[in-house]
């Protein structure tokens, strides 16, 4: 069985902290998307287009 590789820092994942090898890459991950580091790229609608309307309306 092959060992994963924590995504924080390549070492090989602990079972204690999966999918990290230790606490502190655990705590680094949460620090990052608190920061808001992990984004998925959006593509904004011009600021003049209103929102589309509810269908509740």
């Amino acid at each position: 069985m092959r060992m994963k590789k924590c995504p924080i820092c390549g070492r090989p994942a602990q079972p204690d902290h999966r999918p990290f090898c230790s606490r502190r890459c655990a705590d680094e991950d949460l620090a990052r998307w608190l920061k808001g580091s992990y984004r998925l790229p959006a593509e904004e609608p011009p600021a003049d287009e209103a929102p589309p309307e509810s269908a509740e309306d």
